[in-house]
């Protein structure tokens, strides 16, 4: 049998610690949440509290300064238990890296301590109506006047929208100049002229809040800005990788969990006076999903370790991405069927995996994106242009800029 090699004896305290919160802090209130479309904000106050939160932001921050798979024990514990309603993922992996590798000392003193104590949420403001995946394509404007920019425009689907404290906002400062005309800015969400529109009902994930964002005439001052200028689009490609390395991550998690989930139930279930997993088509069915999400989890705990040593190229993520979040619809799917009726019911885990699922094909980068990026470098390679670069190690807080300046 496969065994997982990259995690140490410390990551797997970590991870006992992280079961027992989640079985005592989240299992026994989820289904309410799922109800309310949200989770209360004691919850992540709770979690800072377990050093749960932003695992590698640095200890002069508030931080532990541990490594990127203390994050990703986090991830897994959170994917493996099916609760969907903590977006812990986007905080911990995508806003405090931004803050960590971009923002200012200024910037970092100010947000990071309280993101790791889970006093301040963080979001990705960078989904438009008419901007998924084109990044370049956003509207939301800001214009200079003096010292400070005002931003108008709007976000939607906007994880932790609710709840945010603290934004990374994608912005146009130069509309003829495409994706050099995006620049970043970070967001206190108690700034005048921020609006939160309605928590978005979805099919899947139903106690994650998600929300549209409005901004009308909101001022902020030129020192929110991460980066430079225009830089806003370059910043973004830097992390894009790290994102869909987590989604890869949290898709051979659940894959697993939902095959050891059936086999426990075809164990035990009987049709026509014997069990169905007694029956070939459920232990093919088992065998070829089991066999496939073993060697997505390889190609999974690989590009983990080409991303720590700062050697994860945008290619090896999509095909990650792209391979996990198939494999992941698939299982639930078909897990699903040998279920039978009850697989139908919300009360069964295999049926909330199922409505969850299906978002993991369109977040992070559609299928499609994915396809295109590692086509393009196919094609790319023949006609002799440029190969990929890596993406910048994950506890290095600098890589990111010097890449820029070099």
């Amino acid at each position: 049998m496969f065994k997982r090699t990259l995690f140490t004896h410390e990551h797997e305290l970590f991870r006992d610690t992280v079961r027992k919160f989640i079985e005592r802090e989240i299992a026994p209130y989820h289904a309410q949440w799922e109800h309310d479309g949200i989770v209360p904000r004691d919850l992540w106050i709770k979690a800072g509290e377990a050093g749960m939160l932003c695992c590698t932001v640095p200890e002069e921050y508030g931080g532990l300064g541990l490594d990127y798979l203390f994050d990703v024990v986090v991830f897994e514990e959170m994917a493996r238990s099916g609760f969907t309603g903590p977006g812990f993922l986007i905080h911990c992996d995508l806003v405090a890296t931004y803050v960590k590798g971009f923002g200012t000392e200024e910037q970092k003193a100010h947000w990071l301590p309280k993101m790791v104590s889970g006093e301040a949420i963080g979001s990705l403001g960078m989904t438009e109506p008419h901007a998924g995946s084109d990044l370049k394509a956003i509207r939301t404007r800001a214009v200079r006047d003096g010292d400070d920019y005002i931003i108008n425009g709007q976000k939607v689907f906007i994880s932790n929208g609710q709840l945010c404290d603290v934004l990374v906002l994608a912005t146009k400062t130069d509309s003829d100049s495409g994706s050099k005309g995006v620049t970043l800015f970070l967001v206190d969400t108690n700034n005048p002229g921020f609006k939160r529109g309605k928590n978005l009902e979805k099919l899947g994930m139903k106690a994650q809040d998600t929300s549209e964002l409005f901004f009308e005439d909101m001022r902020v001052p030129a020192s929110c800005m991460l980066g430079k200028e225009g830089e806003g689009f370059k910043l973004m490609m830097t992390k894009l990788a790290q994102e869909r390395l987590a989604q890869a991550i949290r898709s051979a998690t659940v894959t697993e969990t939902l095959i050891e989930m059936t086999v426990d139930y075809t164990a035990n279930r009987k049709a026509f006076g014997t069990t169905i997993g007694a029956f070939q088509n459920t232990q093919f069915k088992l065998a070829e999903l089991h066999t496939e999400s073993v060697i997505g989890r390889v190609f999974t705990d690989h590009c983990i370790a080409k991303f720590m040593a700062g050697e994860l190229d945008e290619v090896d993520a999509a095909m990650a991405k792209m391979w996990l979040s198939n494999l992941h619809c698939k299982t639930a799917d078909e897990c699903l069927q040998l279920f039978g009726g009850w697989g139908y019911m919300w009360e069964y885990p295999i049926s909330r995996a199922f409505a969850d699922c299906r978002i993991v094909k369109i977040a992070g980068g559609s299928i499609e994106v994915m396809k295109l990026i590692i086509g393009r470098s196919l094609f790319g390679r023949v006609q002799g242009h440029e190969k990929v670069k890596p993406i910048a190690k994950s506890d290095d807080a600098d890589a990111g800029q010097k890449r820029l300046a070099g």
